[in-house]
């Protein structure tokens, strides 16, 4: 169960039981049915938190949020504290290759749906837990993607240096955790593969953040340095945020010297690149506020979009600051297409990430509908089953 869609996928065959809710653990579940697995999405009698997220909607009423991370899954609704709701749920951990979770840590242990449950009937399980901090001291910490932005420090990085902090446009850690455990589910399935043992994954936002924050965490643990927000300015690198031209604002990046070079070259001020104050990264950083107004004095003498062909012509990357509609738009002009139509009715969806040569991901299921599919999953796990 289910008849496996055509042509063949990576993950065809792999069954998951989805028992997370809201984003990390749903994004997660849904890049592996995207590349073919089974996913059955588990919902208390009150569905996913993210079912009443809204506005925005979906023109049929349906939240915007939940449907951006809950294709291609088939929807039960099962009560645990109903003692049949429950020893479903158990038949269904028992026979899964994959169960994915984000209880508090503990919280499955009197359902019987903790690890060591579930593998000491299922042991090839590879079960994935996601948390907010761990399962040690920060068990009983809540795992809101804005207290982990805040806690780990990355607000203390976003935002004017002399403003408040910002939190990120988006619950960045739990797409991170999500991602992460991704990895690590895959990884074990291999190793699976090999040995035929399954094992217990924990991702936690916080681990997340301690990686997903790379040149920032590493400043204080490798170097002793405490990084704090520069508004738009790289703490490593200059140019590298927005400049001003003769309209719009202009992200400029010049990565390396070269790079430096061919800005200064179209600018119509090589000097400024043979300087020895500037000639280098490091001294360009040092010296940003020196640099900054003689980059400006020539930006400001041509629209945004004249830089921006000029500039990407030579190898210097730069771009506008669009909006998300913006964005959305640019990538059809690439020919990214970032839509999708999902399931029968073609429902809109967003592209999953990745390209394959020899596979694709599929778009098979819209979102589902709360219990939609309860009936049928109930009378699979029903039948007799080795």
């Amino acid at each position: 169960m289910p008849a496996q869609s055509t042509p063949a996928r990576p993950l065809d065959g792999l069954l998951v039981a989805d028992l997370s809710r809201v984003l990390a653990g749903p994004y997660a579940t849904m890049l592996l049915a995207d590349l073919g697995a089974d996913v059955i999405k588990v919902e208390s009698p009150g569905g996913d938190d993210t079912r009443t997220w809204v506005p925005p909607v979906r023109p049929d009423g349906v939240s915007t949020y939940y449907a951006s991370i809950n294709r291609n899954k088939r929807s039960i609704v099962l009560d645990f504290k109903n003692g049949t709701d429950l020893a479903a749920a158990q038949e269904l951990a028992r026979r899964a290759d994959v169960l994915v979770e984000n209880f508090k840590p503990g919280g499955l242990a009197k359902f019987g749906l903790d690890y060591d449950s579930v593998s000491t009937a299922n042991p090839a399980i590879i079960y994935s837990s996601i948390s907010g901090f761990g399962s040690g001291e920060g068990a009983t910490l809540p795992g809101y993607d804005l207290i982990v932005q805040a806690m780990s420090g990355l607000m203390s990085l976003t935002g004017d240096a002399d403003g408040q902090p910002y939190r990120a446009g988006i619950s960045v850690f739990d797409v991170m955790a999500g991602l992460h455990s991704t990895i690590g589910i895959l990884a074990a399935v291999r190793h699976r593969e090999r040995t035929g043992q399954g094992q217990h994954i924990e991702a936690s936002l916080m681990a997340s953040a301690m990686s997903g924050l790379v040149n920032q965490t590493m400043a204080y643990v490798g170097g002793g340095v405490t990084p704090m927000r520069m508004g738009n300015a790289h703490p490593s690198l200059f140019p590298y945020e927005p400049l001003p031209t003769a309209d719009d604002d202009l992200i400029i990046t010049a990565g390396n010297d070269t790079q430096f070079r061919r800005l200064c070259e179209v600018l119509g001020i090589p000097e400024v690149a043979a300087d020895p104050r500037f000639a280098e990264n490091a001294g360009r950083t040092e010296r940003r506020e020196e640099l900054r107004p003689l980059l400006v004095e020539r930006l400001r003498t041509q629209p945004a979009e004249v830089w921006f062909e000029a500039l990407n012509a030579v190898g210097v990357a730069c771009g506008p600051i669009n909006t998300i509609a913006q964005g959305v738009e640019y990538a059809r002009r690439l020919g990214l297409e970032p839509e999708v139509a999902v399931g029968p009715d073609g429902v809109p969806g967003v592209r999953h990430p990745l390209t394959y040569s020899g596979t694709s991901p599929r778009y098979d299921l819209a979102p589902p509908g709360l219990g939609e599919h309860t009936d049928e999953i109930r009378a699979w796990l029903a039948e007799e089953h080795r």
